[in-house]
């Protein structure tokens, strides 16, 4: 097993490499077209490859993950690269409305800061941090998800995604002795799980509160099959997010919620292993997987075996999160369809409502795979969240 381990390292990091080489400092899109990865398209102000969107820092986050592994100083530079591009794009003010600032940050600065001690993304990390906070509303206790704080169609609103941008504000808490960061995490975190957990033990994907008043009003769906269906990523989000988070914050709730997110995603997996987009489908269904929820559940489910208190099912969390490792491996890498692709993963799924990204690889999946990969193969790996 550990062999099979192993040799998908070396085959992820091989295609890396080859990535740094074809685009250099630009970025390619969210998802590849027909299995590889064209270039980010121009929109507005930024050229054709530029630093946009919520999933930039996937990149960055790969060659960090591959420095670790290897040493190699091609990673190395090509992630201070990329941290500069970052310290440009939060001084400059370029496309900062979205809680992503926590995904796009973790990855690109605070990861070279803890792993070299760069101060220059240290200084980006603490101002990504404090955009973030911009976005907390006192009165609902939650941060905004997307758009301008003033778009009535966006106000009061947040998503499960969130809960992987919270430690962005836990680390800016660490560094400046500030409370004020981890205060709203301790806030935001908590009305997720009241409110994002569904009895049944499924999440909601998004979910409205009045901005003025703080009433919690309503849950809903963007990217899954229905507001009440239970949207695979977002579950797999909810596995990893909550148990971070209760580590971030202290509160049991989360790691709860971890639990039951963890229990429910594995009781509704089909055959293969790797669910499909919506978790209301199983086996006979004719729709596309999502491999990249799969990626992250791995991910997921390895954090929760470090810190679930009952050794059984500790061990019972870990298994689960290395099956899920292997069935992608066995059948959702170029290698294993022996097809050529500069994605790392196979048969994602962006957002089926919208027809975007269907069935193709994505910067998200490759990079939570190639994290699963370096978690159990290196299971005292410190993370960057």
């Amino acid at each position: 097993m550990t062999d099979v381990l192993v040799r998908a390292l070396d085959q992820a990091l091989a295609t890396v490499r080859a990535n740094v080489e074809a685009f250099g400092t630009a970025y390619p899109d969210d998802c590849t077209v027909a299995g590889r990865y064209p270039l980010r398209p121009a929109a507005g102000e930024f050229a054709e490859g530029a630093n946009r969107g919520w999933t930039t820092s996937f990149v960055p986050g790969q060659l960090w993950l591959g420095y670790e592994l290897t040493g190699e100083d091609l990673f190395r530079t090509a992630g201070l690269a990329h941290a500069v591009n970052f310290s440009d794009r939060i001084f400059g003010r370029k496309d900062l409305d979205t809680h992503d600032l926590g995904f796009l940050y973790t990855l690109a600065s605070v990861a070279p800061w803890r792993l070299l001690g760069d101060q220059d993304a240290r200084a980006a990390a603490l101002e990504a941090a404090d955009r973030l906070m911009d976005r907390f509303l006192e009165s609902a206790g939650i941060v905004q998800a997307w758009g301008d704080l003033s778009d009535p169609a966006q106000r009061g609103r947040t998503i499960i995604d969130s809960l992987m941008n919270m430690p962005l504000l836990a680390w800016a808490s660490e560094q400046t002795g500030d409370p004020h960061y981890v205060a709203a995490v301790r806030r935001h975190t908590e009305q997720l799980a009241i409110h994002m957990m569904r009895a049944d033990d499924t999440t909601f994907h998004t979910f409205y509160w009045d901005a003025d008043t703080g009433e919690p009003l309503r849950g809903a769906t963007e990217q899954g099959a229905a507001d009440d269906s239970c949207w695979a990523r977002g579950q797999a989000w909810g596995i990893y997010g909550f148990a971070l988070n209760h580590q971030l914050t202290g509160n049991d709730d989360l790691l709860t919620a971890s639990q039951r997110c963890a229990d429910r995603f594995l009781r509704h997996l089909p055959a293969d292993g790797v669910p499909f987009w919506d978790l209301i489908y199983g086996d006979g269904d004719d729709q596309p997987r999502d491999s990249s929820s799969a990626a992250i559940a791995a991910c997921g489910l390895q954090e929760l075996a470090r810190i679930e208190p009952e050794p059984e099912r500790a061990a019972a969390y870990l298994h689960a999160g290395e099956q899920l490792l292997l069935d992608l491996i066995a059948g959702y890498t170029p290698a294993a369809e022996g097809v050529d692709s500069d994605a790392l993963l196979l048969h994602s799924v962006y957002d089926l409502p919208t027809d975007n990204g269907v069935d193709e690889g994505c910067l998200w999946g490759d990079y939570f795979y190639l994290e699963a990969l370096m978690r159990y193969t290196n299971p005292d790996w410190r993370r960057y969240w």
